[in-house]
């Protein structure tokens, strides 16, 4: 009787290997399939095996919705398992097996009865399964029965999952090659397998099973945890498939990859609704490249996905899915952007963890996993973050149809024990790794790879992420999600990722080369009762108490993101969590599923969608700058200079302010744009005889209808275009330094095609000067409240502290001086401006934990942003603003006396929306100390 250690994922595609551990699904080897796209009709065999110990039943502690549809009798999760290699003949395995523990899994019970049941595929802590306890080794047992339609074939034995080691008897036989047709035999065979499930014991990436769970830690999920199932293949048959779209070319590579077909001919037929759209013949063994002529293409608001049907000419076929897509990495607004078929796409979503009260790693039935992806859809919400954990194939399927783009987590090594991994468990890490990213190459919502959160287990980051990024270039590498609270930032990679609680808070910056991404914030807890895990032991980063309140803090938060996006270059954000899970009572929904904890689903639905919306590359009232996008032109920005449109590099003072526009709602359309000079206020950019230029703004019609841009689609995918309001078919383009709206193929010089789509491209930048409002560098200034009821109140410091104060000629000489500042440039932006103290030589107004206090010069970039405001209009239509440098969104406000750095409906008590815009507007006064 030969044995020997087998992969826990029992697939054809590699060669015999002596050991394998893994927690992923057999979707590694292949790509993804439907059956309904070629209008087959599978031919499912249900399995029967007659058990002797009866299952036992158990309560879920919190039932789903959908714990009382799972066939215990029968077939659970019936659904082809595959959905990227499908197959029409197959048996599903699923269902009632014998069960045992056992202290060895070298010596199988062949011929033995086991004396007690469990629902297979659900882990063995489960209630669903019956077993409801962790044992770490154990031996599975069952039987079954080859078709005899299927005599002639080779069978071949399929898991999708196991934790965490396997090994595998047919008939007493070693199934080591998992093509399990020479160990099989008419009438019933036995099927063993044997499983080692240490979870925590052991160091592997189990992610957040826990043997004794607490906190955020949870339930370990032992044993088979995913569909088991056998088919007939021919001899030579299709293991694998890697798609690989190219939508600038508009070509999809297709690798196929074979088992005993060597010399085969492999034919592919796209298709969509049963008409052919591209086919191609090729060799195996040698990529296909097929052209799709005009292919449309996935996203989140369209997600197409073509039909794919895969044969060898001899004889054996798959059928399945694909989605033309692309991302890739853009400058918008000034910030490295994420792009999606070349254009930014903000995303918004949720961290969702893949937990069920009922089958723990497995959900119940496919319909549940379907509506955890479909809720978080109805929510607005255009992302899900899978945290660290691999789902089984139809999850990702889902995602697919769906819409929603996918940020996938490698499962962490154990993060709360010690010691710390050794160089074989590294090894394995990077080689589960490496799997993982093979088994989901081909799903088309997946976006970005993250091989480590929050430091957890986190060893030679930047070579791991530099490795990640050589096993799939196609995506985003997020090289240490969280890397500004834990662990450490690699420093290369695509993304920088925050995770801020309760937030957002601050987030970092992008950079040239990595994209910004608020990668956790949120976990606003609530209770409700008799829908808890355990009642008595809970966890949440802040609580509220009652649905009105969730509703109301989370709408705050979310709120926040606009700023950040706009101010610092934020491009997608992740709120923990759409469920609660164990203990956790973060979620939007219970952990159950049965209660929708907010009090209102159409307001999370509508700030999520004025969230993702709020990325409008033009905004009334705010700063610009509109950047060249022309190869070799870079560098160069549309600018007035002596009144005439120009393009030129920025440097000084001058050209930086000339270079500066502020948005307004168009003169002669409000759906379209008008362009204020910074340098030059009351002039606007218009066309005249088709050059561009400023003047002087004129009540008349055709001043405002030359004065007015209406912004559409960028020629390229490198930014926008602007049509001219009163010449339809004119658009902005730069021509040999100068700027004139062209029509393309029209009978001037600057109308020709050559380079027509750049040279009508503009990158709306961020302003060069940030400062709406002049304020002269050196003088003193007092600075006093604006608000209707309050006289003679100026901002000044007590005890280093910001408060606001009556102050008259009467006042002390102390009090006067504390209400003087010498103003400064900027210290993080010379555009900008900081407040020195005239008695306190050296001491700067900053923001301190949102409290505006007097602090001493720090070097370093944190302090200089802290102590940095940007001026501009007042908000009330009286005075000057000064806005935050370095916190997005917020302003200096008076409140109760105090002076908060504070943001209109925010989360704190001074960012009460009530009298906001007076509170934050502020006469620059005589200076009381002159």
């Amino acid at each position: 009787m030969a044995m020997r250690e087998s992969f826990n994922k029992c697939s054809l595609k590699e060669p015999a290997r002596r050991s394998g551990h893994n927690l992923f699904p057999v979707l590694t080897y292949f790509v993804p399939f439907m059956t309904r796209l070629f209008h087959l009709v599978s031919t499912l065999v249900l399995a029967t095996c007659i058990v002797n110990a009866k299952y036992i039943h158990k309560q879920p502690r919190i039932p789903t919705l959908w714990s009382d549809k799972v066939p215990f009798d029968g077939v659970p999760l019936p659904d082809y398992p595959r959905p990227q290699l499908v197959r029409k003949d197959w048996q599903n395995l699923n269902g009632q097996w014998e069960w045992a523990p056992t202290d060895q899994i070298t010596n199988p019970p062949t011929g033995k009865t086991l004396n007690e049941t469990v629902l297979v595929p659900y882990p063995i802590e489960s209630a669903l399964s019956g077993i409801q306890r962790w044992s770490r080794r154990s031996f599975y047992r069952r039987t079954f029965e080859i078709p005899p339609v299927w005599a002639g074939k080779n069978i071949q034995l399929n898991f999708g999952g196991i934790n965490w080691k396997s090994r595998v008897w047919v008939n007493g036989k070693d199934a080591f090659s998992f093509d399990i047709t020479k160990f099989l035999k008419d009438g019933q065979n036995e099927l063993i397998v044997g499983v080692y499930s240490p979870n925590n014991e052991a160091n592997y990436p189990i992610g957040k099973m826990r043997n004794n769970p607490y906190m955020l830690y949870y339930r370990a999920s032992s044993g088979i945890w995913q569909t088991v199932w056998i088919e007939p293949t021919k001899p030579a048959h299709i293991t694998q498939l890697d798609t690989i779209p190219d939508v600038p070319s508009g070509v999809l590579t297709l690798g196929v990859h074979t088992a005993g077909a060597k010399d085969d001919t492999v034919t592919a037929i796209i298709s969509t609704k049963g008409k052919m759209v591209a086919t191609a013949t090729g060799k195996v063994g040698k990529d296909l490249k097929i052209s799709i002529a005009g292919a449309r293409l996935w996203s989140p608001d369209d997600p197409f996905l073509y039909d794919l049907k895969v044969t060898l000419a001899s004889g054996d076929a798959v059928t399945g899915y694909f989605g033309m897509r692309t991302i890739s990495k853009t400058v918008v607004n000034g910030f490295l952007r994420p792009a999606l078929n070349g254009r930014f796409l903000f995303t918004a979503g949720c961290l969702d963890q893949g937990f069920w009260p009922d089958g723990l790693y497995t959900a119940p039935t496919d319909e549940a996993l379907r509506w955890d992806l479909e809720q978080q859809k109805k929510l607005g919400f255009n992302l899900v973050r899978k945290h660290i954990k691999v789902e089984p194939a139809r999850w990702y399927y889902h995602a697919d149809k769906l819409g929603l783009v996918v940020i996938q987590d490698m499962p962490s090594m154990r993060s709360d024990e010690k010691p710390k991994a050794n160089a074989d468990e590294k090894k394995n890490f990077e080689d589960e790794l490496h799997r993982m990213i093979n088994q989901l190459r081909g799903i088309t919502s997946i976006i970005q790879w993250v091989p480590f959160n929050e430091g957890w287990q986190e060893f030679d980051e930047t070579r791991i992420t530099n490795l990640t990024k050589s096993w799939d270039s196609t995506r985003l590498i997020n090289g240490n999600s969280g890397s500004n609270c834990c662990g450490r930032d690699p420093g290369n990679g695509d993304i920088i990722d925050d995770h801020i609680y309760v937030g957002p808070g601050l987030t970092n910056l992008p950079s040239s080369t990595r994209i910004a991404q608020l990668g956790e914030y949120g976990g606003i807890g609530m209770h409700v009762k008799g829908h808890e895990w355990n009642p008595n032991a809970t966890f949440g980063y802040e609580y509220v108490k009652d649905p009105v309140s969730l509703t109301k803090r989370y709408v705050s938060a979310a709120s926040a993101l606009k700023g950040l996006i706009w101010k610092r270059g934020l491009s997608a954000s992740v709120y923990t969590e759409p469920t609660d899970v164990e203990i956790e009572l973060n979620g939007l929904y219970t952990y159950d599923r049965q209660v929708f904890k907010p009090s209102s689903f159409d307001q999370l639905k509508a700030i999520n969608l004025a969230v993702r919306n709020s990325v409008a590359w033009l905004r009334a009232g705010e700063y610009i700058s509109l950047g060249v996008t022309t190869t070799g032109y870079l560098d160069r920005y549309l600018r007035h200079s002596n009144a005439l449109g120009a393009t030129s590099t920025v440097s000084d003072t001058t050209s930086r302010k000339e270079s500066t526009f502020r948005v307004r709602a168009g003169l002669a359309e409000s759906s379209c744009w008008s362009f204020e000079a910074r340098s030059k206020p009351g002039y606007f950019l218009r066309h005249f005889n088709s050059r561009v230029r400023i003047d002087k703004s004129e009540d008349s019609a055709r001043f405002k209808g030359d004065a007015t841009f209406c912004l559409r689609t960028g020629k390229t995918a490198k930014g926008v275009s602007f049509e001219a309001h009163s010449v339809p078919g004119h658009f902005l383009r730069h021509a040999n330094s100068s700027v004139y709206i062209a029509k393309k193929g029209g009978s001037n010089l600057f109308d020709a095609s050559f380079s027509w789509e750049a040279d009508t491209t503009w990158q709306v930048a961020s302003p060069w000067w940030r400062s709406g409002a002049d304020l002269k560098i050196g003088s003193r200034v007092s600075l006093a409240a604006t608000t209707k009821g309050i006289k003679n109140m100026f901002l000044r410091h007590k005890d280093s502290v910001g408060v606001t104060s009556t102050i008259t000629s009467s006042s002390d000489t102390t009090t006067k001086q504390d209400a003087t500042f010498t103003m400064r440039a900027g210290l993080a932006d010379p555009s900008c401006y900081s407040f020195e103290s005239v008695n306190r030589a050296g001491q700067f107004l900053a923001n301190v934990d949102f409290r505006i206090k007097l602090a001493e010069k720090k070097s370093g970039d944190a302090f200089a942003m802290d102590a940095t405001f940007c001026a501009r209009p007042g908000e009330s239509g009286t005075g000057v603003t000064l806005s935050s440098y370095g916190k997005a969104g917020h302003a200096i406000r008076h409140y109760n006396s105090e002076v908060w750095d504070a943001m209109n409906g925010g989360p704190n008590k001074q960012d009460n929306a009530f009298s906001f815009a007076a509170d934050i507007s502020w006469r620059v006064a005589t200076p009381w100390a002159a």
